[in-house]
């Protein structure tokens, strides 16, 4: 592990030994914590009816298809997809991303 610099202003009110030794704490808490299982990890929100995701993100898309954002770009660009902007998001269907899975 490499030594803290001290060189490096932390712009905190307090000293940075003791910020670190927080820091340390805090970390040593949450890991506690995931190996007792006290923390649950969700990806989305549970919806009593709702049995797929409606919406994806760019990133989720790429991930699931196995391709780079040009590739998506290019799907737009040739309306194999539309995308949905919800202010500086974009989004896209359930519906149209069932359409063009490899079955």
């Amino acid at each position: 592990m490499k030594e803290n610099n001290a060189n490096t202003p932390v712009l905190i009110p307090m000293e940075q030994e003791e910020f670190w030794g927080q820091i340390r704490l805090i970390i040593r808490e949450e890991l506690a914590k995931l190996q007792k299982g006290q923390v649950k990890t969700t990806t989305a929100i549970d919806v009593p009816g709702l049995t797929y995701k409606p919406l994806y993100k760019m990133r989720e898309v790429c991930q699931l298809f196995g391709v780079t954002r040009q590739t998506i770009y290019d799907w737009i660009e040739h309306g194999k997809l539309k995308p949905y902007r919800m202010r500086s998001r974009v989004y896209f269907l359930h519906n149209d991303i069932i359409k063009i899975l490899p079955i």
